[in-house]
């Protein structure tokens, strides 16, 4: 099969020759072989799973959606992070996603003072009538 992971901003994997895949989906975990009929699943955060003649690859993803047409498997979702050993792998989501958890922490900040700003300069156009 030709496995192609895609984040906003990237090609994250584009791999051939995978022999098999395993995701997660709202149902539970999921498997596909080349022969499998097409589909689409919506993905929930977890880890994916693909087998190449290198050996497995394990990708944590965030929630997204796959696509199976044929031999083409196409995943998108908003975060992934990849390794060969989950021991790692573990690591490296806890480092990603306690950024990711204050950066949006951040946003959300900015998001409520500017809220609050427009709001304000609202009111007072409001009473200059």
């Amino acid at each position: 099969m030709h496995l192609k992971i895609l984040v906003p901003a990237e090609i994250f994997a584009d791999e051939t020759g995978v022999s098999g895949i395993v995701a997660e989906s709202a149902g539970g975990s999921f498997g596909l072989l080349e022969h499998r009929l097409d589909c689409v699943a919506a993905l929930t955060p977890g880890i994916l799973t693909y087998t190449t003649g290198r050996g497995s690859v394990y990708v944590a993803v965030d929630e997204g959606v796959l696509v199976k047409t044929g031999a083409d498997v196409l995943v998108s979702v908003r975060h992934a992070i990849g390794g060969t050993n989950l021991g790692q792998l573990h690591d490296e989501v806890k480092k990603k996603f306690l950024t990711l958890d204050r950066e949006e922490l951040a946003v959300r900040h900015m998001i409520a003072k500017m809220e609050s700003g427009f709001a304000g300069r609202l009111a007072e156009f409001q009473h200059g009538r």
